[in-house]
């Protein structure tokens, strides 16, 4: 596609603005001052503000962020004093107050005190779980959404049962099962798609199994014996014994056209399915089963939005829906600088009946930033290399 060089901006900027968009609704439902969301980082290219929040327009559009009232938040420490509270009161160097300062308006609009109640400190504990958690919630929802739609324009779908090909010495070539041969059934089981193929077979090895199939508009039955194999899931690490016949499914995609009922329950499977597979990553990597250079960061992305873009409209929608779930997942790690991580504090806070002391909190809040940096550095490792083999021709 001719705008398949804007593909990462659209994916970052949607899905982590989504996020941040969410973060700012539920702060606004709480009554937690809410002064600045932007739209994009670096300097503003358009700003105006409504009510109580100053919304921008800034020149990166990759996301964006909130700024709410909140002692724990470095960026919101002007509104308890400093520069940006002082140029609001026009008292720093003689510094020209904003444009828009209005006597009757907060810091940093103008020189109201910010009332107790407004800070996000201030709110009950399910309150300020839930605003921390509607970032994540905002990314599921746009990730289902998308999915949905997805399925309902374009319908379910799925590889048929066709053989492609069959590999020579395996129980498929030594029965007679034949390139274009289109499996019906399996045991007398009806059989549609490649997947339901797969299940049945893997469940079966070591046993005689009957295979109906249709050859040149011919019914024909093969009885086959699946072969023992331990199959290891590179996730999970979980290894089984599964039935295999050696077949190559012809890689022509069909497609099930569906009304708007069955699109929401594929969809929201489909959503689920997404998600069950990054908490399994998330599950390898600790338990070893998954390797740290398997991961990959901001370039991967973008080579991979772009990709999908040039795939079409329904690849590159598949991939904002799967880098939704993605953000949302990570999000919930119980890493303090992350969502999951804060919200643990503040349970931890109301257990004991007491906040941490701010050199706690502070030793905490850097943990988790170290393990933050420290992944970043890997992934941006993977990235680097990865182009580098690219450009000498190696992958």
């Amino acid at each position: 596609m001719k705008w398949s060089w804007l593909a990462p901006i659209i994916v970052f900027g949607l899905v982590i603005f989504v996020h941040e968009l969410g973060h700012f609704l539920a702060a606004k439902w709480a009554g937690v001052y809410a002064p600045r969301f932007s739209v994009g980082f670096g300097p503003a290219l358009w700003r105006r503000r409504r009510g109580e929040t100053e919304y921008i327009l800034a020149a990166v559009p990759l996301g964006g962020y909130v700024r709410m009232a909140s002692k724990d938040d470095e960026s919101t420490a002007f509104l308890e004093g400093g520069g940006e509270e002082a140029i609001a009161r026009g008292q720093e160097g003689g510094a020209k107050k904003p444009k828009d300062w209005d006597p009757e308006a907060m810091i940093p609009h103008g020189p109201q005190p910010i009332p107790p109640h407004r800070w996000f400190e201030s709110k009950p504990l399910w309150q300020r779980v839930i605003i921390l958690i509607a970032g994540v919630v905002m990314n599921v929802l746009l990730a289902w959404v998308v999915t949905v739609g997805t399925v309902a324009a374009y319908g379910e779908p799925y590889l048929p049962a066709v053989v492609d090909s069959v590999i020579a010495g395996r129980p498929a070539a030594m029965a007679g099962l034949m390139a274009g041969d289109s499996v019906t059934a399996i045991d007398g089981k009806p059989v549609t798609t490649f997947a339901e193929m797969v299940t049945i077979i893997s469940a079966r090895p070591d046993q005689a199994t009957t295979i109906d199939v249709s050859r040149n508009g011919s019914p024909a039955r093969i009885i086959v014996t699946p072969v023992a194999e331990d199959f290891t899931d590179p996730i999970g690490g979980g290894t089984e014994r599964v039935g295999r016949i050696g077949v190559i499914p012809r890689g022509e995609i069909a497609r099930n056209h569906i009304g708007p009922i069955d699109a929401l329950v594929i969809g929201t499977k489909a959503t689920v399915a997404m998600a069950g597979s990054i908490v399994g990553v998330v599950r390898g990597l600790f338990t070893g089963n998954v390797g740290v250079e398997n991961l990959g960061g901001p370039i991967a992305i973008a080579r991979v939005s772009v990709e999908a873009a040039q795939g079409g409209l329904e690849t590159f929608l598949g991939l904002i829906a799967f880098l939704s779930i993605n953000i949302a997942v990570l999000n919930l790690l119980p890493i303090p600088v992350l969502d999951g991580g804060q919200i643990l504090i503040h349970v931890l806070e109301a257990a004991k009946g007491s906040p941490f002391s701010p050199r706690a909190r502070e030793y905490i809040l850097r943990a988790g930033l170290a393990l933050i940096l420290m992944l970043v550095v890997i992934v941006m490792y993977n990235d680097i290399r990865a182009l580098a083999l690219a450009f000498m021709g190696r992958s």
